[in-house]
């Protein structure tokens, strides 16, 4: 009985061992925020000093394993990870290395977030030039994607980068700038992660100011004049955002703008610094909520957001508050649907013949649009994969739909459609979303993209950084 007993543990034993030794070996299951893309990787590496990023990169040199960089994992297209893949996870990689608030720099380890950074300068009234409208992304992503914001006259995030140290395809650690490695520049700002990883990085900053808020309804074939004449050429009009509605009833006809305008009073700017978080988010949540399944509820929030943002004149704000938008009112979470993004850029002289053209689409297909907002970008003939040629209005469309492999093919169908008539309008589209666009549209959209993709393969010729974006477009 004694012998059956121990011979009976051993067993057990052995079989524990062995299925937590395959369990070890199981790949993960990673996914981005769109969910559409669950990939197989082998394991992901959280980062925390130089050392281990420099070891995890020469042990995958030595094993021919590939490397895929993360960090908030916004980019919806597969661009932080690739199958069978080590992913490096940044977000713990994150200290402020040196802050220098008379010549309004900062350095950042490339896991920092904007709202990190916000609450070191603030105190110093000093603000960011240049991010995304939500803080809560790494400064490395915000890099990798060359992000743009609601300010008009910084142009996109590269023309605030003084310089980075970038962790090489060959292990090696090398300063990069406009003056040292240079060629390196323009390739790994928007490069999303295939040049190396960014290990840190030097800022320029700018005084933190006191706003005020102007929302006003505007016809959309009259925004391009009053943008041009009554935005930028006015100069104390620093930040400005619009948005367009896509309530059927007034699709993409009806319109509001709201301009961020420099008040004379900065000595008030005290009165109004502390950070603080958007406490419209749950609001903003239960209408968004609405417009998800009908018409009416579409038709609803347009008519509640043009009454609770027009008329706004007379609110203050610091730029720093400006630019700590929650985006908590966009968390979505159903088991068959996601909600996805979608960026076009066209020149200002095109805007409204595009939303006629646009709209003949939208109208005609079944997408669930919830959300259109409109910024401006400065003309940037710096980065290799540059979204805008010229100065141009970027719309932002938030898009729910399925997860289903036929629901994936639907949307695919419409957003290339889109894309078709954003280029007959010399326009663009931006890279960090699911892969949607043909091989011709990214080729006519980004014409120097085949220049890129061979600059990945002199400067990282084993392909050790990879991922699904690289992928897709680069054959």
């Amino acid at each position: 009985m004694k012998k059956n007993i121990i011979l009976i543990s051993t067993l057990y034993g052995i079989a524990l061992a062995s299925s937590l030794w395959l369990y070890n070996q199981k790949p993960l299951l990673m996914e981005d925020v769109g969910q559409l893309l669950p990939t197989k990787i082998k394991e992901v590496h959280s980062a925390t000093s130089e050392a281990e990023l420099q070891r995890w990169v020469k042990e995958s040199i030595s094993n021919h394993e590939k490397i895929s960089v993360a960090g908030m994992q916004h980019s919806q297209g597969g661009h932080t990870y690739y199958p069978n893949g080590i992913v490096i996870n940044m977000k713990n990689y994150n200290k402020i290395l040196d802050y220098n608030p008379d010549e309004q720099t900062i350095t950042v380890q490339s896991g920092a977030t904007w709202d990190d950074i916000q609450k070191e300068i603030n105190p110093d009234n000093l603000a960011i030039r240049v991010m995304q409208s939500q803080n809560i992304f790494t400064v490395g992503g915000s890099i990798s994607i060359n992000a743009h914001g609601r300010d008009i006259r910084y142009g996109s995030l590269i023309d605030t980068v003084e310089s980075f140290r970038l962790l090489t395809p060959e292990g090696d650690i090398k300063n990069v700038s406009r003056t040292e490695n240079s060629e390196l520049f323009p390739l790994v700002i928007g490069g999303y992660g295939l040049f190396g990883i960014i290990l840190d990085v030097t800022l320029h900053l700018t005084n933190d100011e006191l706003y005020q808020i102007r929302s006003r309804s505007i016809d959309y074939e009259d925004y391009p004049d009053y943008f041009v004449q009554e935005v930028k050429e006015n100069e104390a009009i620093r930040m400005h955002i619009a948005r367009l509605s896509v309530a059927p009833d007034t699709l993409l006809k009806g319109m509001y703008v709201t301009d961020y305008e420099l008040v004379d009073h900065q000595e008030t700017l005290a009165k109004y610094a502390t950070l603080k978080r958007d406490t419209l988010a749950a609001p903003q949540k239960f209408m968004l909520g609405l417009s998800r399944y009908s018409d009416w509820g579409k038709n609803l929030l347009w008519e509640l957001q043009s009454k609770v943002y027009v008329g706004q004149d007379g609110n203050y704000i610091t730029r720093n508050n400006a630019m700590r938008g929650d985006s908590k009112f966009m968390e979505y979470d159903n088991p068959s649907k996601t909600e996805i993004l979608q960026e076009y850029f066209v020149p200002i002289d095109e805007f409204t013949s595009y939303l006629d053209d646009l709209r003949i689409v939208l109208e005609n297909e079944e997408l669930n649009l919830l959300n259109i907002t409109v910024r401006y970008v400065n003309k940037d003939e710096e980065a290799v994969l540059s979204y805008a040629k010229e100065d141009m209005f970027a719309l932002v469309l938030l898009i729910n739909q399925g997860k289903s492999k036929e629901d994936i093919q639907k949307t695919e169908k419409i957003i290339q459609k889109m894309i078709d008539v954003t280029l007959e309008h010399d326009g663009s589209y931006y890279l960090p979303y699911y892969s949607y666009p043909t091989q011709a549209q990214m080729d006519e959209a980004y014409p120097r993209n085949k220049e890129f993709f061979e600059q990945k393969k002199k400067y990282d010729p084993d392909e050790l950084f990879m991922n699904l974006f690289y992928k897709e477009y680069s054959q």
